[in-house]
């Protein structure tokens, strides 16, 4: 590959700080309005290759959210040609091959003559593009696309070369197919998303242009039209290559890919608001030795987290000053087991990873072009491996967002805050602090809890019960995402919480006690956009203003440094 990643967080550019590396997964504005913005590093343009061999999630990420060209290497164009020539002749032979010469799914059992095949596959692409609701994501349709393509690259499908050119042009012109929330059963793949963008392909359906203006559908030009403003023909699909275009699992995986790149970023940033957190409610940092996790119990996401949190406390005053003579024998459990629960939800984003690296090193399609010459119907567009750790993620997001939402309501407690003021206010009683903040941080964790209800046990037969077990794949795909960003503002949240009561501890020890360094560079990152402790103000700019400092990563990059990289 030209881009020579190996981990779903190594694009960045050179010279950039330790944390970009996390910070690498984050994209820049979506046009589309009402899509959420990610922050994050400007990235320099990149150039990806398409070989036989496939790709890695670096460059997913880097086409998706980076707007990086795609190239074809010429192996893999004489590859796709020359498998095509294979599919040409059992296309003239007189037996039947199925999604070359007969019909689809349910229909399969009918031989289509010559004549009627370029309307079948028109035919297939239109009446598959039946997706409703909303668009999604700008970055989920181009790594839907850039997926698919990679799948065409292989040479597996016997779609001729000037369908893959065609589709890396479209994503090298910055156009983007309008992709509906509702329309895929994750079985056989994704199809609705995968039309939407194939119908494109043919000049027709809807799509934005790089400068978000939209052509057809409610456009008032048509997406041939903006095909020619950028020297692309549509293409005219041919026996086989309609079924190629859409039978793949390119959405969930896409989505699962941008969902870890993520999570990577903020599960070390939920480690540091944990610490200080720890460190605000003057929490012990001795139940974070490496002692008592690697060597007692070798999950490795614990000792990582551990050693995250007990960094981030090493040299603090506010942690020092109540060792000795402090007469509590044990934190609660929202503070001493912050690293089993943070470290748990690491472990589950290795295992997404490990089956998403599988997915990505796949070839799928119905029927598949084996290297021998055979055409054979197979079940790999079945969406359950990828469902399946889609809905485990959610879980354990929705776990790691609510043990942050407790140590935040610990924190305004009076009861429990050990000398704090209630909701850290001003004046208790005249002002309510950071009440209301402990709210909808609350309101986000039961969200979460919802979205953890697995998608992937609700199997809804479809095409006349031939396609009788779906995988719900993207259903759970698009839950994770929501997930994710309720868990980017849950640990927003904590974070102010946890800066104000830092603050407080400092004002009230008449300046002795102050967080260590990386908590000391860690409130002063945040109150570059979030004021300090004070008399109520309008709250929700600085909860924004928090959330996308969350999502740029100078959470992370303020504690590294102080401290180096952190795991």
């Amino acid at each position: 590959m030209t881009v020579p990643t190996n981990s779903l967080t190594s694009q960045v550019p050179a010279g950039s700080q330790p944390s970009q590396a996390h910070a690498g997964s984050l994209a820049g504005r979506d046009p589309r309005p009402g899509n959420p913005v990610r922050v994050g590093p400007t990235h320099e343009p990149l150039t990806v290759t398409l070989g036989s061999a496939g790709v890695t999630p670096g460059d997913v990420l880097a086409v998706a959210r980076h707007n990086a060209k795609v190239a074809i290497s010429p192996d893999a164009l004489d590859t796709v040609a020359r498998v095509r020539a294979h599919i040409d002749d059992l296309a003239s032979s007189d037996v039947p091959a199925y999604g070359i010469s007969t019909g689809f799914g349910a229909l399969a059992n009918r031989h289509i003559p010559n004549e009627l095949r370029t309307q079948l596959q028109k035919s297939l692409i239109r009446s598959h593009a039946a997706g409703m609701g909303p668009a999604v994501e700008r970055e989920v349709v181009r790594g839907i696309m850039f997926l698919r393509a990679k799948t065409l690259a292989s040479g597996r499908t016997g779609v001729r070369p000037v369908v893959l050119q065609t589709m890396v042009d479209v994503l090298n012109a910055g156009i983007t197919p309008v992709v509906r929330e509702f329309g895929s059963l994750g079985c056989s793949g994704d199809l609705a998303p995968l039309s939407h963008c194939a119908l494109v392909l043919m000049g027709e359906g809807e799509a934005e242009g790089p400068d978000g203006v939209t052509y057809g559908g409610r456009g008032e030009r048509t997406v041939a039209e903006l095909l020619a403003e950028h020297g692309i023909e549509p293409v005219t699909l041919a026996e086989k290559e309609g079924l190629a275009l859409v039978n793949g699992t390119e959405g969930m995986l896409g989505m699962l890919l941008m969902a870890i790149a993520d999570l990577r970023q903020l599960l070390t940033t939920a480690d540091i608001t944990a610490a200080l957190s720890v460190e605000a409610l003057l929490g012990t940092d001795q139940v974070f030795l490496p002692e008592l996790h690697a060597a007692l119990r070798p999950h490795p996401g614990q000792a990582a987290s551990a050693d995250n949190m007990l960094r981030v406390l090493s040299d603090s005053p506010i942690v020092a000053s109540h060792r000795v003579g402090d007469s509590r024998v044990q934190d609660a459990y929202s503070l001493r087991c912050a690293p089993q629960v943070a470290g748990a939800v690491r472990d589950t984003v290795d295992h997404a990873e490990l089956v998403a690296t599988r997915e990505l090193a796949a070839a799928i399609d119905n029927p598949v072009v084996l290297p021998d010459g055979r055409v054979s119907s197979n079940g790999n567009f079945h969406g359950a491996p990828v469902a399946y750790v889609l809905d485990y993620l959610a879980i354990a997001v929705a776990d790691l967002s609510s043990i942050a939402e407790r140590r935040t309501d610990r924190m305004l407690d009076p009861a429990r805050s050990h000398g704090l003021p209630a909701f850290l206010a001003a004046d208790p009683g005249v002002d309510s602090g950071l009440m209301i903040a402990q709210y909808t941080q609350a309101g986000l964790v039961s969200d979460n809890k919802r979205l953890a209800v697995p998608a992937s046990v609700d199997s809804i037969p479809s095409s006349a019960m031939q396609e009788d077990h779906v995988s719900m794949g993207w259903h759970a795909a698009r839950k994770l995402r929501k997930a994710v960003e309720n868990l980017r503002r849950v640990l927003a949240i904590e974070l102010v919480t946890s800066a104000r009561a830092l603050d407080i501890r400092t004002q009230l020890s008449g300046g002795v006690l102050t967080p260590g360094p990386a908590g000391t560079a860690v409130v002063a990152a945040l109150r570059e956009v979030v004021e300090g402790p004070g008399t109520d103000r309008f709250l929700s700019p600085e909860l924004e203003a928090a959330d996308r400092l969350v999502a740029s990563g100078d959470v992370l990059r303020a504690a590294e440094s102080a401290l180096g990289p952190l795991a």
